[in-house]
């Protein structure tokens, strides 16, 4: 078993092994002291891996109640929290027990927000089975759900108590969802690493399973150094969103289902380093994006999605802040008005 330890103001472990998730009741038990949870999880998921997790949590003194909503994007709004937090007063949840985030992006991100938010906060556990949930979204304490003027902008940050992530679940992810997660692999070595980047940029999206456990830790652990950094994302932190500004236009100007997540990302780096860049840089990035079965553009037009932009949370007053790759492994902090943003983009 590997082991990360992440010293945010809440400290807190990522395990990585395979076949740990039959385990689970076992780490989580030596972790925490309630024994009443809650698993949160969406439709699919459950179907695979929520009769493993709660088997595993009752032969370790866990009561467990699952509570399902369906799979996608879509489902990380108001109604279904709303619904989440009805489900907690049914079982009488107090704030000495437990949520367990089963499941993705879109479960880790709503499952952490309900936590933060139900009885003004009670711990959680992220189980994630995706490889972008993985690498990404499961580390660094940002919950959030979308709302219908943009994705992710009601939220807050909330440190899970324990992250358990078994390379096995990647086996079930679809290929759409493998290359989801590719992206903001992608991401972590043009932002960070650049060896990560060559290893990458060297495989495919059918070679790349050789290598997953290895490059499961190495993201994780750029994420932590960067998140021990700026737990809260004044400074540093930003980095992490290279690709996100355009990429979450590209989410919603769709409505979440046309592309995924990471789908988004990939199109929202090619399109700032095309415009920021060299041609090397770009040449390369892109190689790589369509390398794992990613797009590297959209058919809407770039008016079409700037609209989107000026909406998202990194905004602040008439200024937006974006994250430039000059060079493959270091990233740039960029601010300008919204005005100088959308020239830069059409221009």
């Amino acid at each position: 078993m590997k082991k990360i330890r992440v010293n945010t103001s809440s400290p807190y472990d990522v395990l990585i092994e395979r076949g740990m998730i039959e385990n689970c009741g076992k780490f989580i038990a030596d972790t925490v002291k309630s024994r009443n949870a809650v698993i949160v999880t969406d439709d699919k998921v459950n179907s695979l891996y929520g009769n493993t997790v709660k088997k595993s949590m009752e032969q370790n003194g866990f009561n467990v109640d699952i509570f399902e909503f369906p799979n996608g994007e879509k489902s990380k709004n108001s109604d279904t929290l709303n619904r989440i937090y009805d489900f907690l007063c049914e079982k009488n949840i107090t704030r000495s027990d437990i949520l367990i985030a089963l499941g993705g992006g879109v479960v880790g991100d709503i499952t952490g927000f309900a936590s933060a938010t139900f009885l003004r906060g009670i711990d959680f556990i992220q189980i994630p089975t995706t490889l972008l949930a993985q690498i990404d979204s499961s580390v660094g304490g940002k919950t959030a759900i979308d709302l219908k003027g943009g994705k992710n902008l009601a939220g807050a940050f909330k440190q899970p108590k324990l992250v358990i992530c078994d390379s096995n679940t990647l086996k079930t992810l679809s290929p759409e969802f493998l290359s989801d997660g590719m992206a903001e692999a992608i991401k972590y070595g043009m932002i960070k690493d650049k060896a990560l980047f060559e290893q990458i940029a060297s495989r495919n999206y059918n070679t790349i399973s050789d290598i997953i456990d290895e490059l499961v830790y190495k993201c994780i652990d750029i994420k932590r150094q960067v998140v021990e950094n700026d737990e809260f994302e004044n400074g540093e932190r930003m980095i992490l969103n290279f690709g996100h500004t355009i990429g979450h236009a590209v989410e919603c100007y769709y409505n979440y289902e046309k592309y995924t997540h990471g789908c988004g990302v990939a199109v929202g780096m090619c399109y700032i380093t095309s415009k920021c860049c060299c041609d090397e840089v770009f040449r390369r990035l892109e190689a790589c994006v369509r390398a794992y079965n990613l797009p590297t553009a959209v058919s809407a037009d770039i008016s079409q999605l700037l609209p989107y932009c000026s909406k998202d949370k990194k905004r602040a007053g008439s200024n937006i802040s974006y994250i430039v790759c000059p060079e493959i492994g270091k990233a740039e902090i960029r601010r300008a008005s919204v005005k100088e943003f959308d020239e830069l983009m059409e221009g």
